[in-house]
């Protein structure tokens, strides 16, 4: 058993229907993978409460809020703007590319 039916296993918790739901399946996913990964399945439970916090959400929400891809889109605007300029003058050169960037993603 490797990571990636571990990371394939782990969304069931995801992927469920509600919270109550989410819950029985990290359950199920944390005794299937405690013998094989103990550090892994501590972290999440850990962290558990916080990751499943979108599910307090109206359903038509919880798409775009328990995925990354606004973000992984800010860092990829931010890289495309700041790559053409070869070098910056100082820290708040950067600083100031990088706000105005995220702040257009109001």
């Amino acid at each position: 058993m490797g990571f990636v039916a571990c990371i394939k296993d782990a969304r069931a918790i995801y992927n469920a229907r509600n919270r109550q739901e989410a819950v029985e399946a990290y359950f199920a996913w944390a005794r299937k993978w405690r013998p094989v990964s103990e550090k892994v399945v501590s972290c999440m439970e850990k962290d558990l409460e916080e990751l499943l916090n979108f599910y307090y959400c109206p359903e038509p929400m919880r798409i775009k809020l328990r995925t990354t891809n606004v973000i992984e889109r800010a860092f990829r605007e931010v890289r495309r703007r700041t790559r053409p300029m070869s070098c910056f003058n100082n820290n708040q050169s950067i600083e100031r590319i990088i706000y105005a960037v995220l702040k257009s993603f109001k």
